[in-house]
């Protein structure tokens, strides 16, 4: 479904962005993933990804950066002779009560969240532009939806990657290139495992149950091939029902 194609996936260390490394590899696109700072966990998603047969590597990386965002995708299109899809996914949380928030906590995850979106968007837009064609998929939240107690920074970096994708996707759809968001409700991983033993909140998604990396990961797939080539600027929620 994506041989020869190569997917730049930010944050694919673990957890969703692992996910979808897997799931694109699997259907055959050569892999570049970046990492803040976990190499152990980078060492063992590429070693992953490679069992599958596919060229894969991992680049160390801060998205918040724009001269780093910008040196790295440079360095990726070197060494894979170009991209053609684009996850942005990394992201980070530092909740509070909007009392109790510090100004820099509000600012790191709108750093990451949204800015490091912004930043990996405007690194491959001429590269797009270029070739005519490209994939952007963006990871938005059911927080940036509907918002969160607790969660004022990373609800709002979330909303802003939701009007980003939709600026970018009217920007670039006349060149043939699609722009959409994925937005998780609960999906059990290193980032929520607080709430995963939480029954109540299980109870409250209507088909009671979190969310799997793998869940997002097809739908991630979908919208990464040709089977989506008609759709753009889209959110498509992806929660078990629970924002609906």
């Amino acid at each position: 479904m994506l041989k020869g194609k190569t997917a730049v996936v930010t944050g694919g260390s673990r957890g969703i962005g692992k996910a979808i490394c897997l799931k694109f590899a699997e259907n055959g696109a050569d892999i570049a993933f970046l990492y803040a700072g976990n190499t152990a966990a980078a060492e063992e998603t590429l070693k992953e990804l490679e069992s599958l047969g596919v060229k894969a590597k991992a680049y160390q990386c801060n998205v918040s950066d724009a001269d780093a965002a910008a040196e790295v995708l440079r360095e990726i299109t070197k060494d894979f002779g170009g991209i053609q899809i684009l996850v942005n996914n990394a992201g980070i949380t530092k909740d509070k009560l909007v009392p109790m928030m510090k100004a820099a906590d509000f600012d790191a995850v709108i750093d990451t969240n949204l800015k490091g979106t912004f930043y990996m968007i405007k690194g491959v837009y001429p590269l797009f532009l270029k070739q005519k064609s490209g994939k952007i998929i963006n990871i938005s939240s059911v927080s940036g939806l509907n918002g969160n107690a607790g969660q004022a920074n990373y609800s709002a970096s979330k909303a802003g990657v939701v009007g980003l994708t939709k600026s970018v996707a009217k920007e670039l759809a006349s060149r043939g290139i699609c722009c959409n968001a994925i937005a998780p409700g609960f999906i059990a991983t290193d980032m929520t495992e607080t709430f995963t033993g939480n029954d109540a909140l299980k109870d409250a998604i209507p088909m009671k149950r979190f969310g799997t990396p793998e869940d997002v990961a097809k739908l991630a797939l979908f919208l990464a091939s040709d089977e989506s080539d008609y759709i753009t600027g889209e959110v498509i929620r992806i929660d078990g029902g629970m924002a609906m």
